[in-house]
């Protein structure tokens, strides 16, 4: 069983991200970029499934600016076999929008065949939650998202999803798409050996049209602002003090 994973470049989660003084959006110049951590969960899973003979094969996929072979070289590092570099954009402040993302991945996924494709259920820069979703239409490939949970039974996968009343748990046939959550597990960090390693292994490279597919902007970002500073809170002498200034803010 092959499996695919898209791995997206995004700032480090580390960094504060800081609004460019014109407001047309956020300021990239010499900050930390890093693999979007909920993708970084999904190449995890994929080596584990590896790990337990579930998997053959882990393929990396990233699309975006050259400077993606970075990420890629990461995904390869932590234990991927090989990666597919799609060259969508040459500057770093344009963001592939998630159905341009989709289309190109559901084109990379006919020609790899996987039967699993193991993504993050969104990216920390955009917050979209919607490559994954749009993937599975476009290919009429099961899905299933927000995993917590994920074991491989046959041509099924059981997957454990997080859902607002707690826990559901659902069987989907292969081939699927797998959004991952958080509490799925825990990443490796890459050793130096494999470090050096995944410099010899498979990196290709290709672009948009290569597949056919029209990145060009369908929306606009009019503008990016900071978010508004917390108002400094009020010292009270009593519980009772407390009770009439809730009422006064109309929070009683």
């Amino acid at each position: 069983m092959k499996v695919l994973v898209p791995v997206k470049r995004v700032i480090d989660y580390n960094v504060k991200v800081r609004v460019k003084a014109d407001g047309s959006g956020v300021d990239l110049a010499n900050v930390k970029m890093s693999m979007n951590p909920f993708d970084e969960i999904a190449v995890e899973e994929a080596i584990r499934l590896k790990e337990a003979d579930n998997a053959t094969e882990v393929v990396a996929v990233s699309i975006g600016v050259k400077q993606a072979q970075e990420t890629l070289r990461t995904a390869l590092a932590m234990g991927a076999d090989r990666a597919i570099l799609v060259v969508a954009a040459d500057d770093v402040h344009q963001d592939i929008e998630p159905l341009a993302v989709a289309k190109i991945l559901a084109a990379v996924a006919k020609e790899e065949e996987p039967s699993l494709i193991l993504a993050g259920k969104q990216a920390i820069d955009n917050d979209m939650n919607a490559t994954g979703q749009m993937l599975s239409a476009l290919m009429g490939w099961s899905q299933a998202t927000f995993a917590s949970e994920v074991e491989i039974d046959g041509d099924a996968a059981k997957v454990t999803r997080e859902v607002d009343g707690g826990l559901q748990t659902i069987s989907v046939k292969m081939p699927a798409v797998v959004t991952v959550d958080l509490r799925l597990n825990e990443p490796r960090y890459a050793s130096l050996p494999n470090i050096i390693k995944a410099k010899k292994k498979p990196l290709d490279e290709k672009t948009a049209s290569d597949y056919g597919v029209d990145v060009t902007p369908r929306l606009e970002i009019v503008k990016t602002s900071e978010p508004a500073e917390r108002a400094a809170g009020i010292k009270v002498g009593s519980v009772d003090e407390l009770i009439a200034k809730l009422k006064e803010a109309g929070a009683v």
